[in-house]
């Protein structure tokens, strides 16, 4: 028989003093049911509360005065609910707290949550409840502001004195990609620019910050004092920001001074603006020697543009001979690898019932042949109004300057499966002008991968995907550079959302 030790003593049990239940010694001598019977750890806590919310902005109140961003079960929204109990609850100690489900639409939080606190001769007890808040619409001041469309405490005016607008089509897509126009009150449109109307002098600034890094600008600042307390010592000032961008868009033909092209490389100071982004980028097509003006150095030495974009003219192409090597001149500087320098003779095509041709060197050696039309200014025939051009040598002034290859415009809108988003803001009557315009920026999209990487382009679903190994037609954008247009549903308990929810 083996011996195994003393035996061990067991728990004893008690009788509950309310209802004699058997149960494990406490010091309170009472079961579990019968304690909470007695003693509720929850009182003095509300089970009901109210939670303000903006329809409009999508945000919550936090007393006093601040609205906070949240969205629905999320930890920020949690802290806004038990801040509005937190003097009843430091009378106990916090375990769990969570959200209880419940209908986007029902207007109702519901949280659940788990306390304890010591009661009778330190018996430690345990708690769940439920508190349910109402949801609340309140309009903050910020979107009162917005609702009453005059209010207003900054506004910046964006002007560029040319008659194209390619520049501020590229300036809206930026604007667009970086979701600036996100805080504007109002944007307004006139004939030779833009207004972006803000709450804040701060928010006005930081656009202005935004397009002096964007494009080459200028700016100047003011404010008029719309009252005064005297008793707080507070002014209330309305402020305007004027932002004055160089007139020179893409594909303007220019002028420099002289002191300018030789600060640039001894360049021609004939040149072709070829972009426009956060300088002005230019190209002599004679050379094909490359520059950017930024614009400080544009308002020191300023210049302007020959030519309006309706006096393109058409040419044809006759003759082209592309000029492989050409010496550099002393202190030139560098030459763009994208382009090729040709010699062509054109025609215009008004004058093809004549043997009138015109020589002159392009930097489109690369994608010109002859048989092609092409879109260039005429300066044989021409008067020119420019003070350094008047001055310059005859001989130094081309007879032509070719801009871009001529393409069937029609086709092109036909073809184009993609599209672009626009701001909205208050227009004018529209023009036809500005349609025609807008277009030949659509094709400066297509054109030119240097401009595409700065604005997001969108597939546009209506228009079927065809090759891309088209090589003689024009430049196409590829189904690589498009994203899709989505359309989220913030409903997601019916309609359109729970059919995306479910696919």
């Amino acid at each position: 028989m083996e011996y195994l030790g003393p035996a061990q003593p067991s728990q004893g049990h008690i009788l509950c003093c309310q209802c004699g239940v058997p149960i494990p010694p406490n010091p309170a001598n009472m079961c579990v049911g019968c304690l909470r019977a007695q003693v509720d750890i929850t009182e003095g806590i509300p089970k009901q509360g109210t939670v303000h919310f903006c329809k409009q902005c999508e945000r919550y109140l936090q007393p006093p005065g601040t609205w906070i961003q949240c969205s629905l079960e999320s930890r920020e929204l949690l802290a806004l609910c038990l801040k509005k109990i937190k003097a009843s609850l430091s009378k106990v100690r916090l375990i769990d707290a969570g959200f209880i489900w419940t209908e986007p639409h029902s207007k109702r939080l519901k949280l659940k949550l788990t306390v304890q606190k010591e009661v009778i001769n330190g018996a430690v007890l345990q708690q769940v409840f439920v508190v349910e808040y109402v949801v609340q619409s309140q309009m903050c001041e910020d979107c009162h502001r917005i609702e009453a469309k005059d209010f207003w405490k900054a506004v910046v005016q964006v002007r560029q004195k040319t008659l194209h607008k390619k520049t501020f089509y590229y300036l809206e897509q930026l604007i667009l990609k970086h979701k600036l126009h996100q805080n504007t009150l109002r944007i307004k449109e006139i004939h030779d620019g833009l207004d972006f109307y803000y709450s804040s002098k701060q928010q006005a600034q930081k656009m202005v910050d935004f397009l002096q890094c964007t494009v080459p600008s200028r700016s100047k600042s003011s404010q008029r004092l719309i009252s005064h307390d005297i008793h707080s010592n507070v002014y209330n000032y309305k402020s305007t920001f004027s932002v004055e961008i160089v007139p020179i868009c893409k594909d303007n033909v220019v002028c420099l001074s002289p002191k300018l092209a030789q600060s640039l490389g001894n360049m021609s100071q004939i040149c072709v603006c070829i972009r426009v982004t956060s300088a002005i980028h230019l190209i002599d097509p004679r050379t094909l020697q490359i520059a950017e003006v930024d614009g400080n150095t544009y308002w020191r030495h300023p210049f302007n543009s020959l030519f309006h974009p309706k006096q393109l003219e058409e040419f044809i192409i006759m003759d082209i001979n592309r000029v492989h090597e050409k010496k550099k001149g002393a202190g030139a500087g560098a030459r763009s690898n994208k382009h090729t320098l040709a010699e062509a003779w054109v025609r215009k095509t008004s004058e093809l019932d004549t043997d009138h041709q015109y020589f002159c060197c392009t930097h489109l050696g690369h994608i010109l042949n002859p048989g092609d039309l092409v879109l260039g200014f005429d300066l044989a025939n021409c008067n020119l109004n420019d003070e350094f051009a008047n001055k310059m040598n005859p001989h130094n002034i081309p007879d032509v300057v070719l801009i871009k290859k001529s393409y069937d415009r029609s086709k092109r809108q036909r073809r184009r499966n993609w599209k672009l988003k626009e701001l909205e803001r208050d227009r004018e009557a529209p023009d036809t002008d500005d349609e025609r315009q807008y277009q030949d920026f659509l094709e400066d999209l297509e054109e030119d991968e240097a401009i595409r990487k700065n604005v997001n382009i969108y597939r546009n679903a209506d228009i079927p995907v065809e090759s891309d190994t088209d090589e003689d037609g024009p430049p196409r954008i590829s189904l690589a550079e498009m994203l899709e247009d989505l359309h989220i549903s913030q409903d997601a308990t019916g309609g359109e959302g729970a059919e995306m929810l479910t696919e």
